[in-house]
Order: C-alpha cells, then sequence, then structure tokens
C-alpha cells in the first residue's frame, strides 16, 4: 500500500484495528475465565462437582487424523509446485507428527470408562 494515496486518519485507524481486536478478545477470554471460575466453585459449594476426564486415546486419534491427512495435502502440494526442496518439510513434519499419534493410538493399552459408569 502506497502511503501517499492514503490519508493520515486512515493509517490511523489501520494501525489501531488489530489493536482493539486484541484488547476484546482479552476482555472475552477474561470473561470467559471469571465465569468457569465461578461455576466451578458454585459446584464445588452444592457438591454437584465431577472434573471431567481427558480422552487421551481419542485425543490422539483425531489428533494424528488430521495432522496425516493436513500433512499429506501440504507434502502433495509443495512436491507439485517446488519438487523436492526444505519447503516440503512444511508437510512432512506435519505428516509425520500425525502417523505418530495414531501409532499411540493403536498400542496405547488406556481404557476410559464412559461417563456417568462407575
Amino acid at each position: 500500500m502506497n502511503s501517499a494515496l492514503t490519508s493520515p486518519a486512515a493509517q490511523v485507524i489501520i494501525a489501531i484495528i488489530p489493536i482493539v481486536g486484541i484488547v476484546i478478545g482479552g476482555v472475552v477470554v477474561f470473561f470467559y475465565l471469571l465465569w468457569r471460575h465461578r461455576e466451578i466453585s458454585l459446584q464445588i459449594k452444592t457438591g454437584s462437582y465431577r472434573p471431567k476426564q481427558f480422552n487421551l486415546k481419542l485425543f490422539s486419534l483425531l489428533t494424528g487424523l488430521l495432522l496425516t491427512g493436513i500433512g499429506l495435502v501440504l507434502t502433495i502440494l509443495f512436491l507439485a509446485v517446488q519438487g523436492f526442496s526444505y519447503p516440503v518439510l512444511g508437510g512432512l513434519i506435519p505428516m509425520t507428527i500425525g502417523i505418530s499419534f495414531l501409532v499411540f493410538f493403536k498400542f496405547c493399552p488406556i481404557n476410559h470408562k464412559a461417563d456417568g459408569e462407575d
């Protein structure tokens, strides 16, 4: 963008937009954390709080599938555009991490109970 064609007021407004976005995002995150804290505090006081269990196997499956798919597409794209060169690592690295997650999913012996089971 040529600064001679835009007015100084427009340049100031363009510079302020990201700052305002970051501030509004910070305020939203702050109030979400405050609301969640108060919700959990009230649940603890009433005795109805049950911490959620993190399902590591399901997470590794989902993450592995997503990273493998994205990495495969990026690898094919970079190979087609530039041939075998350093940018191909931009696809090989996420694909390798995704395959590692899938291998972990396959060999992980952890079995979590479903919610509500004792």
